[in-house]
């Protein structure tokens, strides 16, 4: 984790990076761009009563997922728990991480931004805290398995798309059956006298936990499909806003084939691949290219600046800059390194004040 910080420190690396992702963006608009009178004309007639709509359903489906990941939390740890807030804005910070650096470091770096502020500490904590976002991440299993059985039950999508979404269903539910059987309960787990590493795996299982409580885990549950309602919503009334008026069908396919053009990111949020991978499905009901794509700008947009408006509003609160927020991935692992150094300096301690004891 070390060497990804200081690769993306770099500023070769981060130059290399914008130009991978410039050039991306520029082969995606030459091969499949529309035609560009459509696509001026799309912005033109924006409704900004619905843009205005679509950012409040945006910033609801925000609170949504962090009572989802608060719940997940609660069912890891034993008391004293982080309050809402604070889990609040280390969410956040996450969305504007991962909205405006490459790769998915938005995880770690709510993580970090969690770990550091927690009242108590605890040896392997960190650890703890990277296993409740895999298990908030793998709720998402069953909102998606609710939209896909709906999607392809109602609409009329393109094979490609009927073949990504079984892959990513497939990959979904092989990701919760893991989590399940790594799942631990920390009340019903001892990790007294454990050596470093094993306590840094079974910390990260107990980070798991929601997964054995049935309770924490509907709750959870509950927070990931809210979420995912409001984003629907969301992605509707922008669809209004663009005078794309087609039913919620229309905009769960929309909703799906965003997000599984950003499972892996290529760049910061595959601009240019989003925007391909939502025109394509519109065209088939009856939605010009140009104005799909122009659509799946507009989209983006929203949900970037709700996500990277609300986390430098937290980012600054936290009292964190946004170099820092770059080096946060690094800091998890130095998190981990200073408290086994830590350990061995304890171990080291007591071992010379048993060699001073006569025996």
């Amino acid at each position: 984790m070390n060497r990804l910080a200081a690769l993306l420190r770099s500023p070769w690396s981060r130059g290399g990076i914008v130009l991978a992702f410039l050039a991306g963006v520029g082969a995606l608009l030459w091969w499949h761009g529309p035609h560009w009178g459509d696509f001026k004309d799309a912005f033109t007639q924006v409704q900004w009563e619905w843009v205005a709509a679509a950012v409040g359903l945006n910033l609801l489906s925000i609170v949504a997922r962090s009572f989802a990941w608060d719940a997940v939390i609660r069912s890891a740890m034993p008391p004293p728990h982080p309050r809402f807030r604070l889990v609040f804005a280390a969410f956040c910070v996450g969305l504007l991480a991962n909205a405006v650096l490459p790769g998915r470091v938005g995880e770690l770096a709510r993580v970090a931004v969690l770990n550091r502020r927690l009242e108590t500490r605890r040896r392997g904590q960190w650890s703890m805290l990277v296993g409740t976002v895999f298990a908030h991440r793998v709720f998402d299993l069953v909102p998606v398995l609710l939209l896909v059985i709906f999607v392809l039950t109602t609409a009329d999508i393109p094979g490609w798309a009927f073949t990504s979404l079984v892959i990513v269903l497939s990959v979904g539910v092989g990701l919760f059956l893991f989590a399940f059987a790594s799942a631990r309960h920390y009340g019903k787990t001892r990790i007294e006298g454990m050596g470093s590493a094993k306590r840094i795996v079974v910390m990260a299982r107990l980070g798991l936990g929601v997964m054995r409580s049935p309770g924490a885990a509907a709750l959870a549950i509950f927070g990931q499909c809210l979420g995912w309602m409001l984003q629907l919503l969301a992605v509707w009334s922008t669809m209004q806003a663009f005078d794309i008026h087609e039913g919620f069908t229309a905009a769960a396919v929309v909703l799906l084939l965003m997000n599984v053009a950003t499972i892996i990111p290529l760049w910061p949020g595959n601009v240019g691949l989003v925007q391909v991978a939502v025109a394509t499905p519109l065209v088939r009901y009856g939605v010009d290219y140009g104005k799909g794509v122009a659509f799946g700008f507009g989209l983006q947009a929203i949900e970037a600046s709700v996500g990277v408006g609300i986390g430098l509003i937290f980012l600054g609160r936290e009292g964190l800059s946004f170099a820092r927020l770059r080096e946060m991935p690094g800091a998890v692992t130095a998190d981990d390194e200073d408290e086994e150094e830590s350990q061995r300096e304890g171990a080291s301690g007591r071992e010379s004040q048993r060699a001073r004891v006569p025996g």
